[in-house]
């Protein structure tokens, strides 16, 4: 499985996209990151 994780506003997005990655993290071990 896999998950995809965005955010538009006006928080800091890096708080925002870093809380998405840690509820996706047993969803597989390929690849993660923040572009």
């Amino acid at each position: 499985m896999c998950g995809i994780v965005g955010y538009i506003g006006k928080l800091n997005a890096t708080n925002v996209l870093l809380d998405g990655l840690e509820k996706l993290e047993y969803r597989g071990y390929d690849s993660a990151g923040i572009a």
